[in-house]
């Protein structure tokens, strides 16, 4: 099959590289149409029960993910210029394109009551810049308890400025626009008066990070295109070997960012993985042909007979090599998370266009070129690596019982670390913790005890029930009194900070009157509760009802802003409110629902993380099930299982040791590390078994020679490997970094005991083998029946 493949691809190379290249440059429009996605919810499965109760969230109350908080710490916050200028802040804020509103000490609003009609009016508390009487704004404002740990910290000086941004705008490109020209403002005033500005809510965080991504894709395309370059040069010592391979890649690359569009998709942190994966992952094929062909021009010095023979022997071998690598990434698209779906799916297809890709052009490329000379084989006779075969063959021959006695003590280790593994991720986990987005998140963490949204609707099951009366509004009262107790919850925003409003201002502005009043004192909110929903400038509550009660009125929500306590402590900290939730509203007779972007984060991260476990156990069972295929033995699967768990295994206790957490980047490792390791497995595999026919059946010889014909193309490509997912801990998001590191010390692992572990199990087995004297068996199961031919 593979020789007439060879013989086709020569025959009709023209023609071939015609289509390849004209369908280059179809993917290459489709690329060029590619955009950024700024969705955060996507890791969780559309039939979530959490994500449908945040999507009914949503459609009842609006979105609450488009605040973004603007924080600054200062004694001088009532001094008339800085007053002035954070008031001229505010409006120049307030002008910035898809913005609704800014709520600011300067723009705060109190309520007069009107002695006339006894009526509430709004009214701001400072008019319009400039201020002289700065004194008297900032008694009136701080005699206003509703504004109390929302928009400041008495007990720190520290001042807060929320920004309501269009929900539209901030799922387009236009976002970065909008952010870049608020926190432009804000750091022109830190500028003018020597003060730090601080930026959070998820607006920002989500735009920081899309664009980060964005950047980092480009970097890690370039890195990794040089980085490999440079070991190709080192190992073939051909600028026309080099120049090959980089443009197999660069084909490859334009096709995956073509799929990412043709497929309805946007780049996310983990789509914009894959553009440098291809590199990485496409340039092994180009080693494994390349060197293929040179052994085979060094043996026999005929172009075109060697290129047919580098098809012939090697096309199966990369067939199987990118079939594990992609099943290794493609399982993902099993699970229900679209992320994952997403990343799966276009790694998956991309990598079996990779052996396409090289399969056509490195043998048609090449023949129309000069055939190698004697400096381009040169490195086949590499000294230094000659000498490390040699060694490695020779503790593989004699220290054989030191190998196995090593693996299980590494692998005891291994899984005492396992054991000390934690489960643990946080909404912005990515980031460092030096990066300005956590800092600031830090900052309003402290001062205003976090701005991660948490939403709780009580459903009081009949439409009117939250307005009938006071009662419900008492008792979301007393759940946010519950609430603040909690030192990861921030103030509580709901009706009921507009109802004690109103009740203070309405009786003469002391402040013991902010409070929910009785029945008796409340006759006059009833014309605000029962007004149909306006947008006058004095409807206050029209305003509140809008923001926090639903259409008919029988639903409210509680909005608080919490700390991003992560994936592991926020279940113990809902399960802690539940109970205390449920002895204030009665379960027969209301129904809490506890949602927003902290909940769906949670579901994600939990859903990921087990999708991650279940895909990595799928891949196991298909990649082994290639190698049953491949070499129809249950001996050669035993071993190959062996070999590629023991990194797996190394990398995870490591993990537990160091005390880095299970999380959705970290546990992505074992999977991708597993489809690309098991490449290397296949590769030495294979040659041993296209060499025992050779060598009279005699396992121990062609250990031998394996060890040596395959080593070199082995370690040249796990350090490409290494080195292009070495790239990744350039990265500023830490799950990123991991995923370099952990992969790469994986590789590395995997090279060493498919040097060593993989040659020393297979000498074991020679020595049950001879104990039957039928070497034969090896390679065809327990029944003489199953027999296959070894060679083509």
């Amino acid at each position: 099959m593979w020789h007439n493949t060879a013989a086709f691809i020569i025959k009709y190379r023209i023609a071939l590289l015609v289509i390849l290249l004209t369908a280059t440059g179809i993917m290459g429009y489709f690329a060029a149409q590619v955009k950024l996605s700024y969705e955060f919810t996507s890791a969780v499965p559309t039939d979530n029960p959490k994500y449908i109760e945040y999507q009914n969230f949503r459609k009842q109350f609006g979105e609450d993910g488009n605040l973004m908080v603007i924080g600054v710490q200062t004694d001088r916050f009532f001094s008339t210029e800085f007053f002035n200028d954070y008031a001229i802040l505010a409006k120049d804020i307030a002008k910035v394109k898809a913005v609704e509103n800014v709520l600011s000490v300067p723009g705060a609003i109190t309520l007069i009551k009107d002695t006339v009609t006894s009526k509430l009016k709004v009214m701001p508390i400072a008019g319009n810049p400039p201020y002289n009487n700065v004194d008297s704004i900032r008694q009136t404002f701080e005699n206003l308890p509703v504004y109390k740990g929302f928009l400041y910290n008495p007990y720190t000086k520290a001042y807060m400025m929320a920004v309501r941004i269009d929900k539209v705008v901030l799922n387009s490109k236009d976002r970065a626009g909008v952010i870049n020209a608020i926190v432009d403002l804000g750091n022109a005033f830190g500028e003018k008066h020597k003060t730090e500005i601080h930026y959070s809510g998820l607006p920002l965080i989500r735009t920081q990070m899309a664009m980060k991504v964005q950047a980092e894709m480009k970097l890690f395309l370039i890195l990794s295109f040089v980085l490999t370059a440079v070991i190709l040069v080192i190992f073939f010592r051909s600028l026309v070997a080099v120049l090959a391979s980089m443009m197999v890649v660069a084909i490859g690359v334009i096709w995956s960012v073509g799929t990412i569009v043709l497929l309805g998709y946007k780049i996310t942190l983990l789509t914009a993985l894959i553009p440098p994966l291809v590199v990485v992952i496409g340039i092994p094929n180009c080693v494994y042909l390349l060197n293929r062909y040179h052994y085979e021009y060094h043996r026999n010095p005929n172009k075109m007979k060697s290129l047919l023979r580098m098809v012939d022997r090697m096309g199966i071998v990369t067939f199987f090599t990118n079939l594990t690598a992609a099943i290794g990434f493609g399982v993902f698209f099993f699970t229900k998370s679209v992320l994952l779906k997403e990343f799966g799916l276009v790694a998956g297809i991309n990598i079996i266009a990779l052996f396409f890709i090289s399969l056509v052009f490195i043998p048609a490329f090449f023949s129309f070129l000069p055939p190698p000379n004697v400096k381009h084989t040169s490195y086949l006779e590499s000294g230094w690596v000659n000498k490390l075969l040699t060694r490695i063959t020779n503790w593989v021959f004699e220290h054989r019982m030191t190998i196995y006695g090593f693996t299980i003590l590494v692998c005891a280790l291994s899984v005492w670390g396992l054991t000390k593994l934690r489960n643990d991720a946080h909404i912005v986990d990515d980031l460092p913790k030096e990066d300005k987005v956590s800092v600031d998140l830090k900052f309003f963490e402290k001062n205003f005890k976090g701005v991660m949204p948490l939403e709780i609707v009580i459903d009081t099951r009949k439409k009117r029930g939250v307005i009938s009366g006071l009662g419900v509004i008492r008792k979301m009262d007393e759940l946010c009194a519950v609430l603040e107790t909690y030192p990861e919850i921030g103030k509580p925003l709901s009706i009921t900070n507009g109802v004690k409003f109103a009740s203070q201002q309405y009786f003469g502005g002391d402040t013991s009157y902010f409070a929910v009043p009785g029945d008796f004192g409340a006759a006059f909110l009833q014309p605000y509760l029962s007004a149909k929903n306006d947008t006058t400038k004095n409807s206050l509550f029209s305003k509140l009802l809008l923001s926090f009660i639903d259409s008919n009125k029988q639903k409210a929500r509680i909005s608080v802003g919490m700390a991003d306590v992560g994936s592991r402590k926020l279940p113990a900290l809902l399960n802690s409110i539940r109970p205390k939730v449920y002895q204030i509203f009665d379960s027969t007779k209301y129904q809490i629902t506890f949602t927003g972007t902290s909940i769906t984060f949670l579901e994600g991260s939990k859903f990921i993380v087990d999708s991650l476990r279940d895909s990595l156990i799928l891949a196991f069972l298909i990649i082994f099930g290639c190698m049953v295929a491949l070499f129809r033995s249950w001996r050669i699967l035993l071993i190959s299982i062996i070999v590629n768990i023991v990194p797996l295994l190394i990398t995870a206790g490591l993990m537990g040791w160091v005390g880095i957490r299970i999380k959705p980047s970290t546990v992505l490792v074992f999977s991708v590390a597993l489809g690309i390791t098991i490449d290397v497995t296949i590769r030495f595999l294979v040659n041993f078994k296209q060499e025992l026919a050779r060598h009279d059946d005699s396992i121990a010889d062609t250990v031998h020679r394996t060890i040596h014909d395959t080593g070199l193309s082995i370690i040249y490509t796990s350090l490409i490997l290494i080195a292009g997912f070495g790239v990744f801990m350039l990265s500023e998001f830490d799950g990123t970094k991991s995923l370099g590191y952990l992969t790469s010390i994986t590789l590395l692992l995997a090279m060493v005991t498919n040097l060593t572990l993989l040659p020393a199990l297979l000498l074991w087995m020679d020595k049950v083998i001879e104990k039957k004297n039928d070497a034969a068996t090896f390679l065809m199961g327990e029944d003489d029946n199953d027999v296959i031919k070894l060679n083509d």
